[in-house]
């Protein structure tokens, strides 16, 4: 099972429609967003309707206006949401230093943002997944992930700006 990550979008559409058409070419069987939308004008992009995937978001810390996301996205949540995927638990947070120990401890894949940082590595078991920034603001790279469940690993994908 492949599952599509995505963090860190702030509001720059172009990467972040060009990474979601590509998970829906892909037919991915999920998106999970890692915070950092920013504004609800760009989660619109990932709104049901939108898409035709399931979508799972938490919000950031850049995500102010909350009202405003809520309305488009209803099932955006604060962290840490844990999904049970591909017989797999996932824990998704914007920042890993906000994860209780036994966050981690409960996870096969913990999914973080917030850095902009690509972490993409197995520790004691567990696969720790940033997927870096898909605006590319910071770094000038736009990325996401490809996460495949079975294998427990994700490529890191360059999305065009």
């Amino acid at each position: 099972m492949q599952i599509g990550i995505l963090s860190d979008t702030h509001d720059r559409l172009p990467p972040f429609r060009r990474a979601i058409a590509l998970f829906e070419r892909l037919h991915v069987a999920a998106v999970i967003h890692a915070g950092d939308i920013v504004a609800p004008f760009a989660a619109k992009v990932i709104a049901p309707g939108a898409v035709s995937l399931p979508v799972h978001v938490v919000y950031g810390n850049n995500d102010g206006e909350r009202a405003g996301l809520r309305q488009i996205l209803p099932g955006i949540v604060e962290g840490p949401l844990t999904l049970k995927l591909g017989g797999k638990t996932i824990v998704v947070h914007h920042f890993i230093d906000w994860l209780k120990p036994q966050d981690i401890a409960a996870a096969d894949v913990v999914i973080t943002g917030h850095t902009h940082k690509i972490v993409n590595e197995l520790r004691d078991g567990k696969l720790l997944l940033n997927p870096g920034e898909c605006c590319g603001w910071v770094t000038d790279r736009c990325t996401a992930a490809l996460l495949d469940l079975d294998t427990l690993k994700a490529d890191i994908i360059d999305i065009q700006p």
